[in-house]
């Protein structure tokens, strides 16, 4: 009878996580949309989102200091406990992010926009991809689809680099467009950071499938 409760617990608590995780990623989706369309409206609304994303952190955080405290998990379930406090973390941060990239965007709506937003669109479908292959590596125990989230951060940091040297160039032929070209650098390392804490959590799956610890372990296959 005890383990079904605690099979049930854990249950709720990976269906709060996912739900969490539909939240963080929509939140990416509107943020580049609200940058693509100049949309300070919308901006806005994100930002007051955000604090939904905090509630289910904590609220996640709470349940699973219970679990542990109650059942006193051991092997795979202590892991998963523990991935989940983690990976609600990591999903906490990844909304802030997308919060950081409406302020600017509000910023930038105020003045001419720059240049098209070719790059920069390209980044967040990247990593927003990332959020949700790492997501869905957490659902099936897919520690494959988790180690390729980690290669596929390689194409996010090229195309930062990219971003960052367009702009620059920018900057040193018109320093009238330097405020705006760094709220737009701003924003494309924003984005950077939400693929590195997409890989964080990538690396928390192969550590709740394989029990290995992966950090600071470079990928050694090419992005395909």
């Amino acid at each position: 009878m005890a383990q079904r409760y605690f099979d049930e617990e854990l249950d709720y608590l990976k269906s709060k996580l996912l739900r969490m995780a539909g939240l963080a990623e929509e939140q990416i989706d509107r943020a580049l949309d609200a940058l693509v369309t100049r949309d300070s409206a919308l901006a806005r609304d994100v930002i007051k989102r955000d604090q939904q994303v905090d509630v289910m952190d904590v609220e996640i955080d709470e349940d699973c200091i219970r679990l542990l405290a109650l059942h006193q998990p051991a092997a795979r379930d202590l892991r998963l406990v523990t991935t989940a406090m983690k990976l609600a973390s990591e999903l906490e941060r990844i909304s802030d992010l997308a919060e950081s990239v409406c302020k600017r965007a509000i910023e930038l709506n105020e003045e001419p926009q720059l240049k098209p937003y070719i790059d920069i669109p390209r980044m967040g479908k990247w990593a927003r991809m990332m959020v949700k292959e790492s997501i869905d590596a957490f659902v099936k125990n897919d520690a494959t689809l988790a180690r390729k989230v980690l290669v596929d951060d390689a194409v996010v940091n090229d195309l930062m680099v990219q971003v960052f040297r367009e702009l620059l160039s920018f900057m040193l032929e018109d320093p009238q467009t330097t405020t705006r070209a760094i709220r737009l650098i701003f924003i494309a390392k924003t984005l950077e950071r939400i693929g590195d804490h997409a890989t964080n959590i990538a690396e928390l799956v192969v550590y709740l499938v394989e029990g290995k610890i992966i950090r600071h372990v470079a990928p050694t296959e090419p992005p395909k």
